[in-house]
Formats: structure tokens, C-alpha cells, sequence
């Protein structure tokens, strides 16, 4: 796990060094054990290593392979690389990692290594023969590369303000990218909160050579389809044998292993496995609150006696989250309004020295885990209803669209859509804030979303599953990938410590994407799930309602945080694009308990204006 950056310059150098140091020494928070650089030719690169495996100096980089022809940059973990290193018995290798047999792979290969590589990982690799430069991310996206490209240089590295440190690109916003992380908390593919810098999207490479680059797809969620047999002992015998592959992979490390335990399905799924499948005690990990209503570390302190874990238990007071909300704001490379509890984890577990997590974020995109799954279900099965009704729902629509209420506008929304069909319910039922609501409390233009694009460009493909598969694949392409794992990338990095997501392993999302509704349809909790994995998950958190794990923001917020939500809300209400009498009548509105106007949706704003002054960015 670490960070890469580069600059690839057309016709000379132009004091590329320097600049790629600047790039390289604003990822140190990912890579604290090692830096390196090389240049060459037309290109300079940068790395700042997290050592996990393989902990020799051998294994440093940028690293150049046995012929001298290629230069590797890597950030990630290439899980089945001692199988791979079986396939390469002719490559003389010098280290014990993935890393070099990353760079084997690719030497005898080529880029269509990409087929056969698992893992989490984003990679720059320099053809020095051919004067190439190859970028690539894994399929699911789980780690982050972003790029700048003028008719001069491409500038990659894995994180927006590392290409800002290089100091040539303008630190302006992209006002289409706002408009999104508005509606949805993030942007998505390929665009990105900065003017110009883009983000690579998941499952794809590019190759730059001879000034001109291209950019190529290989995997999405809809790229394969098993024959399924319906037998119910069947799947769920396959779909415990796929997701313990899963997990064991990812506990290969040569530092020690830590879990997440919130104490839900997904969480003590994972960490069951962990211990099912290690002959030492598996270390836990929790967040506990005084406020009840948010608390589920009682479950957690259950799941962790059940396997026997050794098992540490935080607990955030307010007073203690505002020490930290500064560091944590801070860390945020994209703004993000979720994220902060992820940052307040990683840090507890690296206090330790934990290098390394599992978690297990992705159950619920996988098993139908949100009530948009079920929502969009019904709408499905009843869509000739829904689609029969629509000159009613058009009217009813209209009305609800003249409401002071978010909720409502976002409702208004759905009944204003033609068909129940992914395209048009999905990117509304995401919503944090409707375009209406964006209008008034912004003087920012509307246009069709990143997520919006992606879906209808695959939509025939999509649309080959079941709904609840192509509620999931969805949620890949939007929710997860731009927000869930952005974010936990960006806020466990910031501490150097490496989070591995079993859930989002694609043998595992390919064939539950393959499974039909009757064998996915919760009827209770993440039913297929528990019972593919019992009787390792305990009764009691099985059959629990669902809670997510989330800080205590709105009682915080109109309480301990008050002060800070407050300068940051009236500090942005100052900008161009901000309607500022009506954000701070919205506020108000918050802070005496309208209930109509959520926490999320002011918290954004906080974030935003924190963010962009942070960044100096106009």
C-alpha cells in the first residue's frame, strides 16, 4: 500500500524532478517507510512505500525490471501472487513480494496481465524501448489514480492534491463536479472536484505513447454472467467456499492483521472467517458512543467473545471528536461528507500498530443489505402498474416539487420519472439533495451526472439481471466506487494503514450478481449471506435490524460541533456560487429541530468549505 506519481512530459524534462519530489512528498501519509524516484528519457517518477509484504529493500521502488526495459510504480496488493510467481518460473527474481511479480507478469504478458492479477492496485508502468507510458487501476476501483493531461505532459498520481504540489495545474473548481458531489457526496468517472484533473476509472488502463492516449475498459460488473444451478445447498456452498477464499487471500501480510467489528452481519462475517482460518488470535477493533441510540459495540464485545478475538473497544466522545475533526478534515484528498469514522478507526488501530484491516464494507451492495434494494424490487415487479400511472404521479409530482422539504422534492423525483425501470430510479433514490434544493441553495447550473451516464451508456446490459442484481450493479458504479471506497481509501491512508474490502472481490460479486431474486430476496437481514455462513454468525446480531455505523453528527451537531458547523457554514455562504442568506435560513432551520432538513445535508457544506479553503481552491 502506497503512493505513486509522475510526469510525462512530451519534449523535455522541464525540471520534472523537482516537481515529482513536491508530488512524492505530499503522499508521505501513504507511504511512510521508504521513497524513491526515477527519471528517464521524457519521464520522472515518484513512490512512497507502506511496507506490508516483502519488507527488504529489495522490494523498494520505483522498480526496474531484470532486462532494464521497464520502471514499475505500484500502490496496492496483488493477492494471488505467489500463484502468478508459479506461472513465471523463467524471471529471475531478487524479491519475495507482489510487487516484482507484478512487473513480471507484465514483462511476459504485457498489459493483458491485468486478466489475470486480483487484488486492489493502481500502477504506472514506463516503456523505456518504446517510450509508453501504461496506467491502470483494479476492477472495482479500491485504489485511486488520478491524471492531468495538456497538449505538454500527463501528470498521474494517486491522490488530486499530490498533482496540485507539482504546481502545474490551477487549483480551480470544476462547477459540473459540485453540482454532483452536492447531489450524490462524490463525482463520478471521470471527472473530479478540480478543473482538468481526471480520475481513472475503475477497471480500465491507459496507454500514453507518441502524444496521443487511449483509454480501454477491461472489466465492469456486467462483463460476466454464470449459469447458476438454483439449488439453494448448492449456492450457499459455493457461496461460503468463494467468500472464505476471499477473506484468506487478504490475510496475507508480514505485519500483523487487524478487523473491523462494527457488530453487524457483515463485520463478524469476515472477522468469523478471519478466525476460522488462523491459528492466532485475530485483533479487533470498534468504535463505542454514550449516545444508546448509536451504539453497537455491545454486539461487537459479543461477536468478538464468540470467536475470541483480542478485542479493543474506543469510545468517541464528542470533546475527543473535536480534537480530531480537524487532522481528519485535513486528510480528506476529496471532500467528503461521510468517511471522519473511518479516519477516527484507522487512527486508533495504527496507535497500536496495526498496518493492516479487513473490513467487511460491501456486504450490503452484495446481499441487498439497503432498503433501496427492496424499494427498487417492488417498483420492478409492479412496473406496469407504476408506468400506467404515470399522467397521476406527474400531477402529484408537481405539487410535492412546490415543497419546502427535501424528502419531498426528492420524491417528487421518483413520481416524475416515466418507467420504474434502473435508469431513471436509481440516480434519485441516491439523492442527498434534490436538484431543486441544489438550485435554491446554490446558483450552480444542472446537468445529466456522471452516474447518470455510466448506468444508460450499459443500461442494455444491466438490464440482463435480475433487479436486485442490477441494484448492486449500480451501487458499484456509483455509491461504492465514487464514495464508499474513495473515502475509505483517502481516510485510512491518511494514517498509513492498508484496508482490505473481501466482499469486493470480483469472483465473488460476478457470481452473487448471477444469482436470481428468489434466492436474494431479504426476508430477513442479508438472508442468503447468514445463511451461507451458519452457524458462524451468532443469533442475536443475524437477526438484528439493520443499524449503520454512523457518529452521532445530529445530536453533535446542534450541540458540541455547533461552533465549528457554524464558522464553516457562514464562511462558505460567502462564495460565489452559494446562495448564502438561504443556506443560513437552511441551518437555522436544522439547529431548531426542522425536522425536514437532515444533518448530511448541511454537513456537506461544512466539508465543502473546509475543503476548498484548505486547498486554496477557487
Amino acid at each position: 500500500m502506497c503512493g505513486i506519481a509522475g510526469i510525462l512530459h512530451y519534449n523535455s524534462l522541464v525540471d520534472s524532478d523537482q516537481c515529482v519530489e513536491a508530488m512524492t512528498n505530499a503522499l508521505v501519509h501513504r507511504g511512510p517507510d521508504a521513497e524513491g524516484y526515477h527519471s528517464d528519457s521524457n519521464i520522472s517518477l515518484g513512490h512512497r512505500r507502506l511496507s506490508i509484504v516483502d519488507l527488504s529493500t529489495n522490494a523498494n521502488q520505483p522498480f526496474i525490471d531484470a532486462s532494464g526495459r521497464y520502471i514499475l510504480v505500484f500502490n496496492g496488493m496483488i493477492y494471488n501472487y505467489k500463484e502468478l510467481k508459479s506461472q513465471l518460473p523463467d524471471y529471475p527474481f531478487v524479491s519475495s513480494g507482489d510487487t516484482e511479480v507484478l512487473m513480471a507478469a507484465f514483462c511476459k504478458w504485457g498489459i493483458d496481465c491485468l486478466q489475470k492479477l486480483e487484488g486492489m492496485f493502481a500502477f504506472a508502468i514506463w516503456d523505456t524501448l518504446n517510450e509508453t507510458l501504461w496506467l491502470a487501476r483494479d476492477r472495482m476501483g479500491v485504489k485511486p489514480l488520478y491524471y492531468f493531461q495538456d497538449g505538454k505532459r500527463v501528470i498521474f498520481s494517486s491522490e488530486k492534491r499530490s498533482i496540485l504540489a507539482s504546481g502545474l495545474v490551477t487549483p480551480a473548481v470544476d462547477k459540473h463536479s459540485l453540482f454532483e458531489f452536492l447531489s450524490y457526496h462524490s463525482t463520478g468517472y471521470p471527472g473530479s472536484m478540480i478543473a482538468g484533473i481526471k480520475q481513472l476509472s475503475a477497471g480500465s488502463f491507459m496507454k500514453v505513447a507518441q502524444h496521443h492516449s487511449e483509454i480501454v475498459i477491461y472489466w465492469k460488473p456486467t462483463t460476466h454472467k454464470y449459469i447458476i444451478d438454483n439449488d439453494p445447498v448448492a449456492v450457499r456452498k459455493k457461496l461460503f467456499d468463494t467468500i472464505n477464499s476471499s477473506v484468506t487471500k487478504r490475510m496475507v501480510a508480514d505485519v500483523p492483521l487487524g478487523v473491523f467489528l462494527s457488530g453487524g452481519i457483515d463485520s463478524t462475517a469476515i472477522m468469523a472467517l478471519m478466525s476460522l482460518n488462523s491459528t492466532e488470535k485475530i485483533n479487533s477493533f470498534t468504535l463505542s458512543f454514550n449516545e444508546m441510540q448509536y451504539d453497537e459495540s455491545g454486539f461487537a464485545d459479543l461477536a468478538a467473545k464468540r470467536f475470541n478475538t483480542n478485542h479493543t473497544k474506543y469510545l468517541l466522545k464528542p470533546e475527543r471528536f473535536l480534537d480530531m475533526l480537524s487532522n481528519g478534515l485535513d486528510a480528506m484528498d476529496s471532500p467528503s461528507a461521510d468517511g471522519i469514522n473511518t479516519y477516527v478507526l484507522s487512527g486508533a488501530l495504527r496507535s497500536v500498530d496495526i498496518k493492516v484491516a479487513l473490513s467487511g464494507m460491501g456486504g450490503d451492495e452484495l446481499f441487498a443489505g439497503y432498503p433501496g434494494f427492496t424499494q427498487f424490487y417492488k417498483l420492478n415487479k409492479f412496473s406496469s402498474l407504476y408506468n400506467l400511472l404515470y399522467p397521476a404521479r406527474k400531477g402529484f409530482s408537481r405539487l410535492l416539487k412546490l415543497s419546502s422539504s427535501n424528502k419531498w422534492r426528492r420524491l417528487s423525483g421518483l413520481l416524475a420519472v416515466k418507467h420504474a425501470s434502473i435508469d431513471e430510479i436509481y440516480p434519485i433514490m441516491r439523492q442527498v439533495l434534490s436538484p431543486g434544493m441544489i438550485s435554491e441553495l446554490t446558483t450552480d447550473s444542472q446537468g445529466e451526472t456522471a452516474i447518470q451516464k455510466s448506468i444508460f451508456k450499459d443500461l442494455h446490459e444491466i438490464q440482463k439481471f435480475d433487479s436486485l442484481s442490477q441494484y448492486s450493479i449500480t451501487e458499484y458504479m456509483g455509491y461504492a466506487q465514487t464514495t464508499l471506497l474513495k473515502d475509505t481509501d483517502q481516510m485510512s491512508m491518511a494514517v498509513g494503514l492498508e484496508i482490505r474490502e473481501p466482499f469486493f472481490d470480483h469472483h465473488l460479486i460476478e457470481y452473487v450478481l448471477s444469482l436470481s431474486n428468489n434466492l436474494k430476496y431479504p426476508y430477513s437481514p442479508k438472508q442468503l449471506l447468514v445463511e451461507s455462513l451458519r452457524p458462524l454468525i451468532p443469533k442475536e446480531i443475524a437477526i438484528r435490524p439493520k443499524q449503520g455505523f454512523e457518529i452521532p453528527w445530529k445530536s453533535w451537531m446542534k450541540n458540541e460541533l455547533q461552533q465549528f458547523c457554524d464558522a464553516q457554514i457562514n464562511d462558505i455562504a460567502q462564495r460565489d456560487f452559494i446562495n448564502g442568506p438561504k443556506l443560513i435560513n437552511y441551518w437555522k432551520r436544522f439547529l431548531k429541530g426542522d425536522p425536514s432538513v437532515r444533518w448530511v445535508e448541511l454537513w456537506q457544506f461544512v466539508v465543502l468549505g473546509y475543503w476548498l479553503r484548505k486547498n486554496g481552491i477557487n
